[in-house]
C-alpha cells in the first residue's frame, strides 16, 4: 500500500506518545514507516511542517465546534471548546509543546474563520475576536504544559514532604496555611476550571462594554 500524508502524520503522533518531542526525528519516523528518510519529503516539507500537521491531528480528536449549538450562549461554547482542547493535549505526551509552536495549516483556515465569525456575530470586532481566541488558546496550552510537567516529576520527594510539613506546622504563614487546608491535594482540573472561568468572565464583561458602546452610538 502506498504511503500517504495521513499515514505519516498518524505514525508521527504515535511516535510522539512513545518517545516525546525530543525523540521524534524524521530519521526515526522513517524507520518506523519502513522507508528511507528522503521519502518523507514527498509528504512534509520539514519537521516543522510535520509538527504543524501532528498538532492539527491531535486537536482534531476533540475538535472544537466552529459555532455554538442552537441556543447555546457563546461563552459556554467558548468554554466547552477550551475544555475539549485541554483534554486532547493532556492525553498525548508533549502534545502541548507541539501545539505551542504550531501554525494553522491552509486546510484549517476555514474553521478558524468560522470560529472568529461566531464571535464577530455577537459583537466582538474581528481583531478583538482573534485576540480573545488566542488568549484562551494560550491559557489552554500553558495549563497542559504545566499538567504534563508536574506529572513527569513523579512521586513526591523528601523535599516535597518537608515543604508540606513546613506549611502544615507553621504559624508565620497564615494565608498559605489556610489555602493549603482548603486545598489539601493538587487538582489540575480544578485549577484549569478556575482560570478558565476567570477568562470567560472577563470576556463577558468586555462583551457587555461593546454592546453598551453600540447602543450608545445608535441612540
Amino acid at each position: 500500500m502506498a504511503l500517504n500524508r495521513d499515514d505519516v502524520v498518524q505514525a508521527a503522533a504515535n511516535l510522539l506518545d512513545e518517545v516525546g518531542l525530543d525523540g521524534l526525528t524524521l530519521r526515526r519516523l522513517a524507520a518506523r514507516l519502513g522507508v528511507c528518510a528522503p521519502t518523507l519529503y514527498w509528504h512534509v516539507k520539514d519537521k516543522r511542517d510535520l509538527l504543524d500537521l501532528v498538532a492539527e491531528a491531535i486537536l482534531a480528536e476533540k475538535r472544537p465546534t466552529a459555532r455554538p449549538a442552537h441556543g447555546q450562549p457563546w461563552w459556554e461554547w467558548l468554554s466547552d471548546n477550551a475544555w475539549a482542547q485541554y483534554r486532547a493535549l493532556v492525553r498525548h505526551r508533549d502534545a502541548a509543546l507541539v501545539v505551542a509552536g504550531n501554525r494553522p495549516t491552509e486546510a484549517s483556515l476555514p474553521v478558524v474563520e468560522q470560529v472568529l465569525g461566531s464571535l464577530v456575530e455577537v459583537g466582538f470586532p474581528p481583531a478583538e475576536a482573534l485576540e480573545s481566541i488566542l488568549a484562551v488558546g494560550h491559557f489552554v496550552i500553558g495549563s497542559a504544559v504545566e499538567y504534563q510537567a508536574e506529572a513527569a516529576r513523579g512521586a513526591a520527594t523528601e523535599h516535597d514532604a518537608a515543604l508540606a510539613a513546613r506549611v502544615r506546622d507553621t504559624h508565620d504563614l497564615p494565608h498559605l496555611v489556610a489555602a493549603a487546608r482548603a486545598r489539601p491535594a493538587p487538582d489540575p482540573d480544578a485549577t484549569f476550571r478556575h482560570g478558565l472561568d476567570l477568562i470567560i468572565a472577563g470576556l463577558r464583561a468586555r462583551h457587555r462594554e461593546l454592546i453598551g458602546e453600540l447602543h450608545a452610538v445608535d441612540q
